[in-house]
């Protein structure tokens, strides 16, 4: 009795997964099915296509580095010490996480503009409706990402590992460069990953900070929302089928190099 309870159990979960996975594939396969492949190659060559795909790749991998340079001091900190304030700034961490990401760009906007605008400019650098505001607004949404995952990856060391390396005489920062880093690999490249996919995702704080401008700012998800907003479908499948692709394939790699779960 008991195992034909838990055998009806395992039956909806297995139904659950199986349903989910079609509806994915419905999903994903919708996009292909729906393309009109023929216009595909004339849509490659266009200008705007090819703005979009490397002004996207330079400007997420960008974001993704400084998303990853932030992280790594903030998520070591965080995994390791104990300070007064440590639940208020943990928290402040994942902000952006929880905020629409149209509310992220308005705070900062409200910040690039009013508050710091006028310093910024005196110095050369003019953050709102420019291409560095692509990158401000994508590193702020996908750090938080990367500080939540090096956190766990850091966490997960066994601390008389570290200890031990002092003990042998390793001052702090080659404990950190020699042990703690080495350790923490695969959960700083799934951080990474995360980071990058979500910077190359990222549309609404992109769109109040940098503004949507054709071939200026105009991301892969800037370039759908366009070509969308004027009846193009067409090539907005092609940007969106693009995006997918890049998609798949980085979570693919990353499961095949760290052959490891990425946790939030």
């Amino acid at each position: 009795m008991i195992i034909a309870r838990f055998n009806v159990y395992y039956a909806v979960f297995w139904l659950v997964l199986i349903l989910m996975t079609v509806f994915m594939l419905l999903l994903i396969g919708g996009l292909f099915i729906y393309g009109n492949w023929t216009a595909i190659t004339d849509i490659c060559h266009n200008a705007e296509f090819h703005f979009a795909i490397i002004f996207t790749l330079w400007t997420t991998v960008l974001a993704t580095l400084l998303a990853g340079l932030t992280a790594i001091p903030c998520g070591y900190l965080l995994a390791r010490y104990n300070f007064p304030g440590k639940v208020l700034v943990d928290t402040l961490m994942d902000v952006p996480i929880v905020l629409p990401p149209l509310v992220s760009g308005v705070a900062l906007l409200i910040l690039f503009g009013p508050i710091l605008g006028d310093s910024l400019a005196k110095i050369g650098l003019d953050i709102v409706f420019s291409e560095r505001g692509v990158v401000v607004a994508q590193w702020f949404i996908a750090t938080p990402f990367a500080i939540k995952t090096f956190k766990n990856a850091f966490s997960s060391i066994d601390l008389r590992l570290e200890k031990m390396a002092r003990t042998l005489g390793y001052p702090p920062e080659k404990v950190f460069l020699r042990v703690s880093l080495p350790l923490a690999k695969n959960g700083l490249l799934g951080g990474l990953t995360m980071a990058w996919a979500r910077t190359l995702g990222e549309f609404g704080a992109t769109a109040m900070l940098a503004g949507i401008v054709r071939m200026k700012t105009e991301t892969l998800s800037v370039a759908v929302f366009l070509n969308m907003s004027i009846g193009d479908l067409q090539f907005s499948l092609v940007m969106a089928i693009i995006m997918l692709l890049l998609a798949l394939a980085l979570l693919t790699i990353l499961k095949i190099v760290t052959k490891t779960e990425v946790h939030l």
